[in-house]
């Protein structure tokens, strides 16, 4: 934990930015009596936000929480949580203690889990305090830093854009206040105002790339270009208004070919190829994914445009699989790996990737006096027939969906109700004959909900 030493007269203005930069924020972005949660670190830069905060004139202390995320990965992290108890209690502010678990293992590198599961714990405590914003604390140094990161990384511009002042996401308004404050005029706040603050010991290893760039790159950077980090913080401005532009031309473009939350092919296809990169990146983030890199982009798009049949293509990313139906391209789930639930009478049934109801009717449906022993749930393995009408012959399944025009991922991901190796029913499409409730018969009809 880090004391600081009483300011000297030229940290005053400096100080002074830091001020006027959060009312500023907090003028421009924030209704009045709303309440506000103050992502609370406990290091220098937090702290000064939310003491800066705490003295503006623009929000009420009552109406402020300082939320402290417990990632768990620091020895010194239960003391930090101590830290900012105490701070928030010192300021009357309320306090939050979140606590995640950052060091299970992921495809997700460390770094990036605990940043995930940082930003799902802010967003948590502002839908249960309703809160309308959370105030984060990067500064222009951060911004610079972030931009650098990008450029090494390939980015185009919207990566370039680097972090939002301002950007609202399921209701919550994201602000950072003090993106146009230096690091220097933060430290001139902290030492103006005494304030006391931790020091996270990783700020110091140079082993994440943020860190060696900031110890290794920065300083020379601002030997070289005077106006640093201000200009990389401007460039960013552009990148941000060149995204804007481009998201605009992908609206207009796009408009034509969507239909509810499919894309047409062929006018995707008819557009030239780097607008209809540009479509297919903006499709892909409607539907909450993450963009893909330049090359995996053009293979999408080379695949999604020249493919002959709409069986043949299928193209995962981000956890979910592009597919085409019907000459419409189409984002959905994964199908699920094998599986296989007994089922005993229950009023549902939860599987890996939905819930399966049974809902009482009479006169349709699964007759429930066939509810003994022996009943599964589990997806087509192939080969299966099946009966829905007693005036047509029994069939393979997979002819009578193929028939009613399901698309083939709705077919492997459709819950398959057995009874030992008799196929009995399918969600959504009917009862085997054999099964049927009728006459009068209490039955059950089966409702597919699947997972978003």
């Amino acid at each position: 934990m880090a004391g600081s030493r009483r300011s000297p007269q030229a940290d005053v203005g400096g100080a002074r930015v830091l001020l006027r930069a959060v009312d500023r924020a907090l003028s421009l972005h924030l209704e009045p009596g709303a309440r506000v949660v103050v992502a609370l670190s406990g290091g220098r830069d937090s702290v000064a936000l939310l003491d800066a905060a705490a003295a503006s004139k623009r929000i009420r202390r009552e109406d402020l929480v300082a939320v402290h995320v417990h990632h768990g990965l620091s020895p010194h992290a239960q003391r930090w949580a101590e830290f900012c108890a105490r701070l928030a209690t010192s300021m009357q502010v309320t306090f939050d203690l979140r606590r995640v678990n950052a060091a299970v293992r992921s495809r997700e590198g460390v770094e990036s889990r605990a940043r995930s599961l940082r930003y799902a714990a802010l967003r948590d405590a502002a839908h249960e305090h309703c809160a309308s914003t959370v105030l984060l604390a990067h500064h222009q140094d951060d911004q610079a830093e972030t931009v650098l990161l990008q450029l090494l990384r390939g980015a185009g511009v919207h990566g370039l854009a680097a972090m939002p002042e301002v950007r609202t996401v399921d209701g919550i308004t994201w602000l950072r206040p003090m993106l146009r404050v230096t690091r220097e005029q933060v430290d001139a706040y902290v030492r103006s105002r005494d304030l006391a603050y931790v020091d996270d010991e990783s700020n110091a290893s140079t082993r994440h790339r943020r860190n060696a760039l900031r110890h290794r790159v920065l300083p020379s950077l601002r030997e070289l270009a005077g106006g640093f980090p201000a200009t990389l913080a401007r460039a960013a401005t552009h990148q941000a208004e060149a995204a804007q532009l481009i998201d605009e031309l992908a609206t207009l473009d796009i408009a034509p070919l969507l239909d509810s939350e499919s894309l047409d092919r062929k006018g995707l296809a008819a557009l030239p190829p780097h607008r209809a990169r540009n479509v297919l990146r903006h499709f892909l983030r409607l539907h909450g994914l993450r963009p893909p890199s330049t090359a995996r982009l053009a293979a999408m798009h080379d695949q999604l445009t020249v493919s002959r049949g709409d069986a043949s293509v299928r193209l995962t990313h981000d956890g979910r699989t592009l597919g085409i139906h019907r000459g419409r391209i189409v984002v959905h789930r994964v199908p699920p790996a094998a599986y296989a639930r007994a089922w005993r009478g229950e009023s549902s049934l939860d599987l890996p990737h939905g819930r399966l109801d049974f809902v009482p009717t009479r006169d349709r449906g699964l007759c429930v006096a066939h509810r003994d022993a022996g009943w599964t749930v589990r997806p087509r393995a192939g080969g299966e027939r099946f009966q829905p009408f007693a005036t047509r012959p029994r069939r393979a399944l997979k002819s009578w969906l193929q028939e009613a025009s399901v698309p083939s991922w709705e077919r492997e991901a459709l819950p398959l109700v057995f009874h030992g190796e008799d196929l009995v029913a399918v969600p959504g499409f009917g009862v085997d004959v054999a099964y049927q409730a009728q006459g009068g018969e209490a039955g059950l009809a089966l409702v597919w909900r699947p997972f978003p």
